[in-house]
């Protein structure tokens, strides 16, 4: 039996999941969609001041925006966004921008405020609508429109982007953004935690805002960024625990509870700890979402990857990995390929043309395909986080991959890491440098963690992933890893100290420097060896 009032909502959401169906069989490989986004896109981009600077014109076929165009980063766009900042039109898309949305900074540098246009907040509207019907599709019912669907995000505050708040241009998160644009029926009848709890900056009082109301509503969705779930999930079963024991998952007090959505970071390291608190008949549906674009959402089994939006307003293109070069970029648009030509298991970085003006921008992500027809990929990481200080070439899906190998087969469960280059130090005869592995454990389990036995298991098991690693390995020029077991809470208080705690943050799993490690050190006391408490 449906349930009042939501009825409606999910049978609309049922044939709109039938017609996207459809769609998506007519949209083959992607390349007829991408080739109308480009004709789109650079049509729009010849009226705009960056356009007019770049030679795009009207008319611009794609091989002479590629040899004529370069590839952008966020700091040769900075002044053109700074004067659609100021009220400027017309600069990187045509029209006034007001809205700017505010990136969750992954590695050191500054978080980057990137335009949220108008056509930007319809690109976000329509890959949202489709990343959940995919969802739908996949479960073959439309269950999850008849309860109520809860994200864990970001406040919808705004703020000035300038101190006097003169520009009338204000920046905030993009789940925020996202939800102040929601379409008044979703607000009604599907959007939690409400108005007055979206707008909470302090982020463990809205956790805990959140449980209360929550804690007896009929939700049949749960959304966010895995680790802050399970932040989440935590508060709330204590909540629901107080003077009773019957509710030992999410489930078992969402009783309709059917799907959990995630994204902003690999699932892995949450994935064991998430199960056992959502439930076992909670189907996980992963996104892949970014404040420059929504990139491509859950389709099937998730080792099949996830389908690339091809027909949501965006323009793709991929650089491989062994060419890219950060310092160069600007002369490599012509080593990029559209959605014809990639090829499945190389890394490609990627590269987005969207309707917030961001033209060929380096996104920093690290994909590759597991198949081109339907065209599904995976994210293995950033450019600016991999290990290659020895030229060993270890990106991040890789770390995070042989420590889940190592875990899966102890018992343990991880809850954060990071990875850092451990240069050579002759006063104490070490010629030769390593990786310094920090790692935070689930406490409680059968055996032991130990230092040496996770260096062993890591270093077999990454030798197996990277074929550079290996080779440094076995010719002696990298030694054994190292790595060190700290105490719970270490890496939150990093985070804090740090202003990362909260809403969509991420810890950084890998550095090609010390930054992050020494910090680690000087929060922590550690002996190589040291059973995890």
């Amino acid at each position: 039996m449906l349930r009042p009032p939501n009825s409606l909502v999910s049978i609309v959401a049922g044939h709109m999941a039938r017609r996207l169906s459809g769609r998506l069989r007519k949209l083959g490989n992607g390349v007829q969609a991408q080739q109308a986004a480009f004709q789109q896109l650079s049509a729009c981009l010849a009226h705009t001041a960056f356009g007019r600077d770049a030679g795009i014109e009207t008319g611009l076929t794609y091989e002479q925006f590629r040899t004529r165009v370069a590839p952008q980063t966020y700091g040769q766009l900075r002044p053109y966004i700074d004067r659609m900042k100021r009220g400027e039109a017309d600069v990187l898309w045509p029209g006034h921008c007001t809205i700017f949305g505010v990136s969750s900074g992954t590695t050191d540098e500054s978080p980057k405020q990137l335009p949220v246009t108008d056509a930007m907040l319809g690109h976000f509207h329509r890959a949202g609508r489709d990343s959940l019907l995919l969802y739908v599709m996949r479960a073959g019912h439309a269950g999850v429109y008849l309860g109520r669907q809860l994200l864990v995000g970001g406040t919808t505050a705004l703020v000035p982007v300038d101190s006097d708040a003169t520009t009338g241009a204000y920046a905030g998160n993009l789940s925020g953004i996202a939800t102040l644009n929601l379409p008044g029926w979703a607000r009604q009848h599907l959007y939690e935690p409400g108005h007055a709890i979206a707008q909470m900056t302090d982020w463990p009082a809205k956790l805990q805002a959140m449980a209360e109301r929550t804690c007896h509503a009929d939700i049949t969705l749960l959304a966010g960024i895995p680790n802050w779930i399970l932040e989440f999930a935590e508060v709330i079963l204590a909540r629901a625990r107080q003077g009773s024991d019957h509710y030992p998952t999410l489930q078992s007090l969402w009783p309709n509870l059917e799907c959990l959505v995630h994204g902003g970071v690999p699932l892995g390291p949450f994935q064991d700890r998430l199960r056992s608190l959502a439930g076992p008949e909670v189907n996980f549906h992963e996104i892949y979402p970014s404040v420059e674009g929504f990139i491509a959402a859950q389709d099937d089994e998730a080792s099949l990857g996830l389908r690339l939006l091809v027909d949501a307003g965006l323009f793709f293109e991929f650089l491989p990995m062994q060419d890219f070069d950060e310092d160069n970029l600007a002369n490599l648009g012509d080593r990029t390929v559209p959605i014809e030509g990639v090829r499945p298991g190389v890394d490609y970085v990627l590269l987005l043309t969207t309707p917030a003006g961001l033209c060929r921008y380096a996104l920093g992500d690290i994909v590759h395909f597991v198949s081109t027809h339907p065209p599904r990929l995976i994210y293995a990481g950033r450019t600016k986080l991999q290990l290659n200080a020895f030229g060993e070439h270890v990106i991040e899906k890789e770390l995070t991959d042989a420590l889940l190998a190592v875990c899966q087969g102890n018992g343990w469960q991880m809850v954060n890491f990071h990875a850092a280059p451990l240069f050579s130090t002759p006063a104490l005869q070490q010629a030769r440098g390593a990786h310094e592995w920090w790692i935070e454990l689930q406490p409680g389990t059968m055996r032991t963690p130990t230092g040496p036995l996770l260096a062993i298991d890591l270093d077999r098991e990454l030798a197996a992933r990277n074929d550079n690693y290996a080779t440094k390995r076995q010719s002696g020029a990298l030694r054994p890893p190292e790595v060190r077991l700290v105490m719970p809470g270490v890496f939150e208080k990093w985070m804090k100290e740090n202003d990362r705690w909260g809403s969509q943050n991420i810890m950084p799993r890998c550095r090609c420097d010390r930054q992050i490690a020494d910090q680690l050190a000087a929060l922590t006391r550690f002996a190589s060896g040291t059973p995890n408490p």
